[in-house]
């Protein structure tokens, strides 16, 4: 699959103001600096699509983005605040809390969360944390390892096993995960069919 266009819609500041819930709707969220917006923008191929910036914290809004694939389909991407060690208030890192959660347990039409994970690290408790609500909430979600252009294979290997090992205590059965890179396009194609996918199922194609 292919995205033949995709278009900045609007910046939300709650999940209640985001655009009606009438298309199928995949979101996008990791700590910051995890290179969220660098992986929107090699997905949907369109450089500057989404803003990146070398402040960590700089997406504080859910943002929408109207797409359209050779699949036939049409569906929103959403480009959800990070979490972690942005440099605000405690005050506005609970406002950012409540409302991604928010989003993500109420928003109707979300088919499937990518949480995005620094292939670079190994595990971080607060990415442990996070996957571990999203079991509990059962929201339904993959797991993307970004960066691996930064890494020697054989660390990619280390630090991305280390990850689902630790997931692993808790998870009897592993997530969708894919290893990809937003310099070399690694994994680009895959998890672009895996969307593929899951819009024909939700068609029930």
């Amino acid at each position: 699959m292919e995205i033949i266009s995709a278009n900045y819609i609007i910046s939300s500041p709650t999940y209640k103001d985001c655009p009606p819930p009438d298309k199928s709707e995949y979101a996008f969220i990791g700590r910051s600096n995890v290179g969220k917006s660098s992986l929107i923008n090699m997905l949907t191929n369109k450089k500057g699509l989404a803003k990146i910036s070398a402040t960590p914290g700089k997406t504080q809004l859910i943002n929408h983005f109207d797409i359209v694939s050779s699949d036939k389909k049409k569906w929103y991407l959403v480009d959800l605040p990070g979490y972690g060690y942005a440099t605000v208030s405690q005050k506005a890192r609970n406002n950012w809390g409540n409302m991604i959660e928010s989003y993500i347990r109420k928003r109707e039409n979300l088919v499937s969360l990518f949480v995005l994970i620094d292939s670079r690290h190994e595990p971080q408790p607060i990415d442990i944390e996070f996957i571990n609500w999203l079991g509990e909430w059962q929201i339904p979600f993959s797991i993307v390892f970004t960066k691996t252009d930064k890494n020697k294979p054989a660390a990619t290997i280390r630090n991305t096993g280390a990850f689902l090992t630790e997931l692993s205590v808790k998870w009897e059965e592993l997530p969708r995960h894919f290893l990809t890179s937003a310099v070399t396009k690694q994994g680009r194609t895959e998890m672009l069919d895996y969307i593929k996918g899951l819009n024909q199922s939700k068609s029930g194609r």
